[in-house]
């Protein structure tokens, strides 16, 4: 979202995580801006149970944790690597200056929230009232939308794997498994190996 070039303008450093490496966790105070420039990483909470339910994987170019950032409070989820790769970091201060001083960015970070909005309240409805294969053919259609914004009409790979899928719509990944099997039965989906064409 925000230029390397930018970036480094306001002193922002690029630190290289490995897989499973914490950025910060559930209860931490916010103090940086964080964006994805290689690799993944996946932003979850904990409940009462110790289940994990994923709020978002970010990719390349993707920024997370703004909200407790900039209203100040702690971050209401743990933020790990999925994979090895590197971020940027920017002290809360000069994110602030930044954003203060290139309002066309602002403007962009407000679209980027309000769709993050959307899609948790779209999540909230799907885990309150549908079926397991409704909530996942919810979460495969915002999937396949990220990853191809045109809307082809092809099928294309979620590149997901069932404990992820379990994670996003907070299923077990055995209902996850027996839904996709009776979705692929039906025709809903189509499965290359492992990987699911939707």
């Amino acid at each position: 979202m925000i230029s390397a070039e930018l970036l480094e303008q306001y002193k922002a450093r690029l630190v290289r995580v490995r897989k499973d490496q914490v950025l910060f966790e559930q209860g931490d105070m916010a103090a940086d801006y964080f964006q994805v420039e290689e690799g993944q990483v996946r932003m979850y909470i904990l409940n009462h149970e110790g289940q994990e339910f994923t709020q978002g994987i970010f990719h390349a170019g993707e920024s997370f944790g703004e909200p407790p950032l900039l209203g100040n409070f702690p971050y209401p989820a743990t933020a790990i690597a999925l994979i090895p790769g590197k971020v940027w970091r920017l002290p809360k201060a000069e994110f602030l200056l930044l954003l203060k001083n290139n309002f066309d960015l602002h403007l962009k970070l407000d679209h980027v929230l309000c769709n993050r909005l959307q899609y948790k309240s779209m999540i909230l409805t799907e885990i309150s009232s549908h079926t397991p294969e409704h909530r996942l053919t919810t979460i495969l259609k915002y999937l396949k939308s990220k990853i191809d914004p045109g809307g082809s009409s092809q099928p294309i790979i979620i590149p997901y794997t069932r404990q992820q899928l379990a994670d996003m719509t907070s299923l077990r990944v055995e209902t996850v498994i027996r839904t996709i099997k009776k979705m692929e039965h039906s025709g809903k989906i189509k499965l290359q190996g492992h990987k699911i064409l939707f």
